[in-house]
């Protein structure tokens, strides 16, 4: 197996508040790892701690074997290997669809315009948004932003895609837009981390799922060990509220 993320022992702390306790967990290249969980159980917390948006404050986050917490030359290069997709969108509003897609692969890896244009045209083909590379971020659904979100992560040609929440921001008849692009994603072979309140979703996408409960992985297990047998009563009674929904 190639494992390109794998976490030891991963604490970090918010005041006297930890979040995260003792996390221990890989991924390999090609699986899709869903994270499920309460609000407040780490889940997003655990996502900002693999690419560095927040400093652990203890253990190891390894990628490719080595510990990017200790071996860290340019942490905006290493970010690019982890696509994040954020709930918010976080695109730049005074841009247009084309340069959203166009600009981290410039700046950060330094591709010439015409290839990095020709690489986020794909990418927004990919995931049915070609028609408007001219359009701002203002005149799209919130559907349509997080598609081109998701291209602009995927323009990066990353190891791994993160999603954070990134349907908890869309109105409901937009949801499904998203969802099916992610589905496309995983069935190409993509190498995902996915937190996510969506659980018929997770439960059809993931290789695995992981349970999280105050700052603690509780479970994890296929789709079928962790939503038809859950070994522990804390992930019983999530999945009773959770599917209940």
């Amino acid at each position: 197996m190639n494992t390109i993320i794998d976490i030891k022992h991963l604490s970090k702390s918010f005041g006297s508040h930890e979040v995260l306790k003792d996390i221990n967990f890989s991924v390999e290249k090609g699986e899709v790892v869903t994270v499920i969980g309460s609000s407040g159980s780490g889940k997003s917390t655990l996502l900002r701690c693999l690419n560095l948006l927040e400093t652990p404050d203890g253990g190891e986050v390894n990628y490719e074997g080595q510990n990017i917490l200790t071996h860290m030359e340019d942490v905006n290069e290493y970010r690019t290997k982890l696509g994040m997709v954020f709930q918010q969108f976080n695109l730049f509003n005074n841009c247009n669809v084309l340069q959203n897609c166009v600009l981290g692969q410039v700046r950060v890896l330094k591709r010439n315009n015409v290839e990095a244009k020709k690489i986020a045209e794909e990418y927004l083909n990919v995931v049915g948004m070609g028609r408007y590379l001219n359009a701002r971020p203002s005149q799209l659904s919130g559907g349509q932003k997080q598609r081109v979100a998701i291209a602009r992560a995927l323009s990066m040609k990353p190891r791994a895609l993160l999603f954070d929440e990134p349907t908890s921001a869309l109105d409901p008849e937009m949801v499904g837009e998203v969802l099916t692009v992610m589905k496309d994603l995983a069935k190409a072979g993509s190498t995902m981390i996915i937190v996510t309140h969506e659980m018929e979703f997770a439960r059809e996408v993931s290789d695995r799922i992981v349970f999280m409960d105050q700052g603690v992985i509780v479970e994890d297990g296929t789709p079928d060990e962790v939503f038809n047998h859950p070994q522990h009563e804390r992930t019983k009674a999530f999945l009773k509220r959770a599917l209940k929904n």
